[in-house]
């Protein structure tokens, strides 16, 4: 979105002086907003993304959003529609005029409840007009912008000469800058005829403002006609009915059944009439959204939000994309999810170990389609070493991958529907606490295609649906990869389990699916786990925001672990969220063979050492010294830091660590056992590499991340951290009155041995 776009827009929603008790929303007639020349075509975008290049837009309000649900003054500082103003205006004036000494000692309630005589429409316009105007022109005078009143009627558009003055006119103040307020002339306006609206590209009926700014939109070659209403956009039924379906892209094309509910409490037209304008102007090339302007602290970012391509409300589109939409995927594999919940463990095992056959029977087909990825990410140039070594395959990896598979296929035997918990709680009531799937999961994972087998057999073994957003960089092997899931899981019916998000969406967009997504785990750079982490508002997010992983040489460490540990450690993959990025050294060490032979093994690794505040001030020589002792390079570069004594070094870690993987090397048992105590990371280590923080290394099979919350998994999250609880209580009739003072029974709570359910066929 053009930056010039944005300030622009931002008149219709922003306004100095706001106060507590008071909501500045924007006014209910049409708005143009331009920057550079109207479109050269007459096609329509055809995807919320490429709302971007929008240049002309034109701005419709509905007047429920703009006035108090009491009708009996204005919810904004400027105005609407003339007709409302009006209307609110000579309300005002009537209750005045009848007894003043009554409105006074009556009480506001009564005041509400006093007589007013039917309003005549076109008298409402006469008197609403001037203050109208009085309040646009008060509001963008804050800003040096000029305004400008335009006034029509449905016979300026019939008569070619005066639809020409009129384009003539708009064009002329566009280009001065000068923003143009249209309005119907309702004092003078003829009533509409039935009937007459939607005969053709070149007739609409204006007897609202939502026909009003199509047939501008459509005459001025506006890019995008946003229509702002008070609800979320355009349901298959009235809001707030059961059922009722928020509708995200509409195709003229599609035959769907929509039930429109009422007009609003003070407009003319009503989500019918919107409807149609819209697709009036769809089909004059002008792309639609229709969304809610009506939340105080959303109204001024919805505009924007629409203009940046988010998914707000409900965008007109005539072209519609192959396949399902993100929504009908996440319902796909919600339903086919609870089936594959209820199949028998061996069943789901079968899915696994099938899955893992068909990466080594496939595999020359996947390596062709992994070769494609990677030629073209090298000829972009835009990935880093690092990712590069993500994105690539070998007959090495899928055969790993294969038997991680299988390990999941085998822990899935004893997964969902254990029995946790066994208590009587009294006699003929007994409950269980059984392990059930969380539902349906969310994995962004950027250049790394073996996560989708992992995590799909993980899914798969915990009996939750999967929608899976792979990084496009991978697209060819994401794609390969899913269609051998998929085949795998066609073989007991549940196919449609595990989804490929594949579309134009964004990241964002699918973190907002907060009644259809249960968890959103990613599996990528820090950055990327930040950003869902900010974008996932109403939705758990299972993950670690950086890996910075610490390895502390104690002063009683050996020389040939340390060696090793810290070069394995660090050079191994350094890219890994698990490898070191701090190197720990005991002050002790300093000077010390030991200390001349890891650095002398870190630059014939061509690691570039970052040195801590208080190491520098102990070197004669000065190499890089480190920006953030909290920094996260997933490169050949580590920063290295100098402690006192091992309590220094837990400190440190807990001060600048991420809690994520953190190592000591020493022979001292103690020591090591205070570490291991004492420090609070998801995994912590004594004399092993900092890299064994992996599922597949535990034996977990594989896993879809690291998590470093407090609650729920730890560390790598493997099958046991997909799953939840439910309990199950069983019983004979029984109430909760009998166990009253009046009541025949007591509770007993004995604890029962744990008995797991028969799994065989």
């Amino acid at each position: 979105c053009p930056s010039q776009s944005i300030s622009l827009i931002l008149f219709l929603s922003i306004l100095p002086g706001s106060t507590s008790d008071s909501h500045y929303k924007a006014p209910n007639c049409v708005f143009f907003l331009t920057v550079g020349l109207a479109r050269a075509n007459s096609n329509s975008f055809t995807h919320r993304g490429e709302l971007r290049k929008a240049k002309r837009i034109v701005v419709k309000l509905g007047s429920a959003v703009v006035t108090r649900g009491d009708e009996c003054g204005l919810a904004l500082v400027y105005s609407f529609g003339a007709v409302a103003f009006g209307k609110q205006r000579l309300r005002h004036e009537i209750l005045l005029s009848q007894s003043v000494r009554q409105a006074l000692h009556s009480g506001q309630n009564q005041i509400k409840d006093m007589s007013v005589p039917v309003l005549e429409a076109r008298a409402c316009a006469a008197a609403g007009q001037s203050g109208l105007m009085a309040l646009y022109e008060a509001m963008f005078t804050q800003y040096s912008t000029c305004t400008a009143q335009v006034l029509v009627t449905n016979l300026d558009f019939h008569d070619d000469q005066k639809r020409r003055n009129l384009n003539s006119t708009l064009q002329e103040l566009l280009r001065m800058n000068i923003v143009p307020i249209i309005n119907t002339n309702d004092a003078v306006v003829p009533p509409p005829e039935p009937n007459s609206d939607l005969q053709g590209v070149n007739v609409i009926s204006i007897k609202d403002n939502d026909s009003l700014a199509a047939r501008l939109a459509v005459e001025m070659k506006a890019d995008l006609l946003i229509a702002l209403s008070d609800v979320e956009g355009l349901y298959d039924s009235p809001p707030g009915t059961d059922d009722a379906k928020l509708i995200d892209i509409f195709y003229p094309g599609d035959q769907l059944s929509i039930t429109y509910g009422t007009k609003s409490r003070v407009g003319i037209g009503g989500m019918e009439a919107k409807v149609k304008a819209a697709l009036w102007a769809l089909q004059g090339g002008t792309s639609v959204v229709i969304a809610n302007g009506t939340h105080p602290k959303v109204t001024g970012h919805v505009i924007t939000d629409i203009v940046e391509g988010k998914k707000v409300g409900t965008f007109f589109s005539e072209v519609k994309p192959a396949g399902p939409t993100m929504e009908q995927q996440t319902e796909m594999a919600r339903n086919s999810g609870r089936t594959l919940a209820a199949l028998h463990p061996e069943q789901r095992g079968e899915i696994i170990c099938h899955l893992a056959n068909l990466l080594v029977e496939k595999k020359e087909e996947i390596l062709a389609a992994n070769k494609m990825d990677m030629d073209l990410a090298v000829n972009a140039g835009q990935l880093s070493s690092a990712l590069l070594n993500r994105l690539s395959l070998s007959p090495a990896k899928l055969n790993s991958l294969a038997i991680g598979l299988r390990q999941i296929a085998l822990a899935s035997q004893d997964s969902v529907g254990r029995v946790l918990r066994r208590t009587r709680v009294a006699h003929n009531l007994e409950l269980e606490q059984i392990t059930v799937p969380i539902g349906v999961l969310l994995v962004i994972f950027e250049a790394r295609p073996d996560c989708l087998p992992q995590v799909s057999a993980l899914a798969i073994a915990s009996g939750n649906a999967l929608l899976a957003k792979g990084g496009k960089e991978a697209a060819n092997t994401n794609r390969i990869l899913h269609e051998l899931t998929q085949e795998a899981l066609d073989i007991h019916g549940v196919k449609e389990a595990v989804q490929l998000v594949s579309t134009r969406e964004e990241v964002e967009d699918l973190c907002r699916l907060d009644e259809m997504i249960d968890l959103i785990i990613p599996r990528g750079s820090s950055q990327l786990v930040k950003n869902i982490q900010s974008a996932a508002k109403g939705i758990p997010v299972l993950g670690h925001s950086e890996g910075i992983c610490h390895v502390y040489i104690d002063s009683e460490a050996a020389i040939d672990k340390v060696i090793k540990i810290v070069r394995d450690s660090k050079c191994d993959y350094p890219a890994a969220c698990n490898a070191m990025e701090t190197l720990l050294v005991h002050r002790d060490i300093l000077r010390t063979p030991l200390f001349d032979q890891i650095i002398d093994m870190l630059r014939t690794e061509q690691v570039k050492i970052h040195a801590g505040p208080r190491f520098a001030s102990n070197l004669t020589f000065s190499p890089s010294e480190v920006k953030s002792l909290r920094t996260e390079y997933g490169d050949l570069e580590c920063c290295i830091e100098v402690v006192d004594s091992m309590q220094e070094a837990i400190d440190h870690i807990h001060r600048y660590g991420s809690s994520h993987t953190d190592v000591i090397v020493t022979e001292n048992e103690d020591t090591a056992e205070r570490f291991l105590q004492q420090l609070d990371s998801a995994c912590v280590f004594w004399n092993v590499s900092s890299r064994f923080a992996d599922g597949y290394r535990f034996g977990l099979g594989a896993e879809v991340g690291i998590s470093t919350a407090r609650i729920h998994a730890r560390g790598p999250v493997g099958l046991e951290g997909l799953l939840t609880t439910k309990w199950v209580l069983r019983g004979d009739g029984h109430t909760a009155a009998d166990f009253s003072e009046q009541g025949t029974m007591e509770y007993l709570h004995d604890n029962l041995p744990v008995t797991q359910p028969q799994t065989s066929n």
